[in-house]
């Protein structure tokens, strides 16, 4: 019994070789298709350097990455103090203008309350077992997240590169940045 299909067996069903030939075809598409071209991009500016405002940046850069994303943390003003490995394990929260916190501005002015806050949110943040400002941020350079330290800013502030976590990307101008955010898919102002 003869088949039309050149190389194709009696009954109809192809050959070893066109099996093997259809197969590199689909793994070629396969990689073509999940180029690192292709990957969607997050980016995010990072400008404050409270307690609080340091975990939004860095959960947010750490899960993008879990999920695929190439992730870029533009980091200025204030924001650079998550990057420096001293000042990051002693971010403050400031308990003034702060509407989420339990005490009212005339006592959050009170000498000294910025500090009963923060020691609370530290205690609350051991007991629930969440990652600290250090953790998230090795374990957001693990994953492939870029941070970059504005140039500008380290300049203004006198901050020595040396003192951010190994990893961090410095000389950074804001024009990179503004290339950055103009060919991610996301882009966040913290």
């Amino acid at each position: 019994m003869s088949t039309d299909t050149p190389g194709a067996s009696a009954d109809g069903a192809p050959s070893r070789a066109e099996l093997a030939a259809r197969v590199g075809e689909l793994e070629d598409a396969l990689a073509e298709a999940t180029t690192e071209g292709d990957a969607r991009k997050m980016s995010i500016v990072a400008t404050k350097g409270t307690l609080d405002m340091a975990y939004p940046p860095l959960i947010l850069a750490s899960t993008a990455a879990a999920f695929g994303y190439d992730v870029t943390v533009f980091h200025t003003f204030w924001g650079l103090d998550i990057l420096h490995e001293e000042r990051s394990k002693n971010l403050k929260l400031s308990s003034v203008g702060n509407p989420n916190m339990p005490v009212p501005n005339a006592v959050a002015a009170l000498p000294g309350m910025d500090r009963v806050t923060t020691k609370m949110m530290e205690r609350r943040i051991e007991g629930n077992d969440t990652a600290t400002i250090e953790e998230l941020v090795e374990t957001s350079l693990d994953m492939g997240v870029e941070f970059q330290a504005c140039q500008m800013t380290i300049d203004l502030i006198g901050y020595d590169e040396n003192n951010f976590y190994d990893g961090v990307t410095t000389g950074v101008g804001a024009a990179t940045a503004l290339q950055d955010m103009a060919d991610a898919d996301i882009q966040l102002l913290v």
